[in-house]
């Protein structure tokens, strides 16, 4: 059996954009003499489409893509995703399911059993978990057909109290095809594989795997669709972070052979979710990751053009350089703001960086704008010290500068707060917080110098002087981020154990980090929680960034 995998991007609601996507991949396969050709998890509405879910029409209009992709069937199978209505009073309206089309019919059905409900999913919101199973029988092979997660629950401590793998084997099907949405993080690729391999070893037949690529808003899908034998053996294997397709023949003794023998060119296998802080732990990976959040968020809203503020430091500089690369240097424009505390070599470096990129720039002094503002609070603040409140007017006056700017001809602010700062509050409220997307919401300030040394390493992009001189937001003379923060190595260690692994201070302690320090810092995180949940969505590259995929409350004393 000839079988294709089509790894796509697709847009959310965007039903005409996805179908026809699909049908031109069809089209093409069957102009190869393909038997089965395999799309992603919930393809025709694109994943995740949340509470668009609970809209009837959302749903009709689910379902006349089916129809229409119907039409393209009558010489070649195809796998599909799309939600379906579940018949049964009892229970959720709907399931998560897999569509066989073949001869321009609905073949069959397959609801998904096991239904994530933790991190950035929540699909128990919305769809009834499968309790029946059976195989897909096509062209005489007996398909164990699944989705997602349902393949998942293997291993000494499974999520779940039922396996649905367990339950197809009774019909000693030929072949696992799993379709997926199976989201990036920077460990993610390796728990693919490991699982992949865990599933084999346990059922000995040979899998399928077809998962999306392309970011939904803060949620990135980095593809990699894979095949491997019976033996545990990859036979091929998508490129990520691009569409891509994959041809395999399935032989009759569960082996392959290959129409294009494909493997994605990826660094070796990394540690499985590591247990201690590692900043350049696959960052070739986060900078594609970032490069197509970036992109796909503009696309996808119907933007072309970015502006941010330029201020010479190290996270400006990665965020106009990622920006630069993924929307080109022409649609991005950097302003600089310099204030009365900012250093000489800050405006420099930030002239010196749009130089290097050839991206379009301008200077607005905040200064005059400052002093309107201290001119017009006088009567209140009188004579009382400069204080955060200060600082924090220079910052507005920033982001009200930026949003004037990207008002005025149509752009999106892009934020450049990292995690580190994120996490303990180091930002102020509708000044340097302000943006329609964060770009390093979710990466370590140690992981943005790691990013910066990546992005030149061909050749400078971003000044030497950026990358090495002592970070600062400049917001009162002589200001350095360490006078309100540890060294950053430590923090980002630190935050790293707390927010990524879930451990508590006395964990944290017992790895000998200082006792007040870790006390400090998990006060700061929980404290700062009322800032985060104000924020703009956050590209996501690890296992816990802040945003949907991790839930706290605000009003809260846990460590505070």
């Amino acid at each position: 059996m000839k079988i294709v995998l089509a790894q796509q991007n697709y847009h959310i609601g965007n039903f005409e954009w996805n179908t026809q996507k699909m049908i031109d991949a069809i089209e093409k396969a069957k102009s190869e003499n393909v038997d089965l050709i395999v799309f992603s998890e919930l393809c025709v509405c694109a994943y995740p489409p949340r509470d668009f879910l609970e809209f009837s029409d959302f749903i009709h209009r689910c379902h006349q893509a089916v129809e229409e992709i119907k039409k393209h069937t009558s010489d070649i199978g195809i796998i599909i995703g799309c939600p379906s209505i579940n018949p049964e009073v009892k229970g959720k309206d709907l399931f998560n399911s897999a569509y066989l089309l073949y001869e321009n019919e609905i073949q069959d059905i397959v609801h998904k059993t096991l239904l994530p409900t933790y991190d950035v999913f929540d699909e128990y919101r919305y769809f009834e978990p499968s309790n029946t199973w059976h195989v897909v029988t096509f062209k005489g092979k007996k398909i164990a057909l699944t989705i997602c997660e349902d393949i998942w629950n293997v291993g000494n401590n499974p999520l779940y109290r039922i396996c649905p793998m367990d339950e197809l084997m009774q019909y000693h099907p030929d072949v696992m095809i799993n379709i997926s949405a199976s989201p990036f993080d920077y460990t993610h690729v390796e728990d693919r594989k490991a699982i992949i391999k865990a599933n084999i070893a346990k059922y000995k037949i040979p899998l399928i795997y077809c998962n999306t690529v392309g970011s939904q808003t803060e949620i990135v899908f980095d593809g990699g669709s894979m095949v491997f034998d019976k033996y545990q053996n990859l036979i091929a294997e998508a490129n990520y972070f691009v569409e891509d397709t994959i041809t395999v023949h399935l032989q009759e003794d569960g082996t392959f052979t290959e129409s294009i023998l494909k493997h994605a060119a990826l660094i070796p296998d990394q540690e499985l979710n590591p247990i201690t802080y590692q900043s350049e732990l696959n960052i070739d990976q986060i900078y594609q990751a970032l490069v197509m959040g970036i992109k796909d968020y503009f696309q996808k809203m119907g933007f072309t053009k970015a502006i941010l503020g330029s201020s010479g430091g190290i996270d400006s500089a990665v965020t106009l350089a990622l920006a630069c690369a993924a929307l080109g240097n022409e649609n991005v424009t950097a302003i600089l703001m310099p204030s009365q505390y900012s250093s000489s070599h800050s405006v420099t470096d930030a002239e010196q960086l749009s130089l290097h990129l050839h991206n379009p720039k301008h200077t607005i002094a905040i200064e005059p704008i400052f002093n309107t503002f201290m001119q017009q609070l006088k009567p209140i603040f009188q004579d009382l010290p400069f204080s955060l409140a200060e600082e924090n007017i220079q910052a507005r006056s920033r982001g009200n500068v930026l949003m004037a700017i990207a008002n005025k001809f149509g752009m999106i602010l892009l934020n450049t707060t990292n995690k580190s700062e994120c996490a303990t509050g180091y930002g102020t409220l509708y000044g340097d917080m302000a943006g329609g997307i964060a770009v390093l919401g979710d990466v370590y300030k140690m992981q943005v110098y790691a990013l910066a040394n990546y992005i030149n390493r061909n050749e400078e992009i971003i000044p030497k002087n950026i990358i090495t001189k002592a970070p600062s937001a400049e917001l009162r003379p002589n200001q350095k981020d360490s006078d309100s923060l540890p060294e950053y190595a430590i923090l980002d260690a630190i935050l790293y154990q707390y927010i990524e692994r879930r451990q508590g201070p006395n964990e944290i302690i017992a790895q000998g980090f200082d006792k007040a320090l870790v006390d400090r810092i998990l006060k700061l995180v929980n404290n700062s929680e009322y800032k985060r949940n104000q924020f703009c969505p956050i590209i996501r590259v690890s296992s816990k960034a802040f945003g949907v995929g991790r839930r706290v409350p605000i009003v809260a004393k846990y460590l505070g």
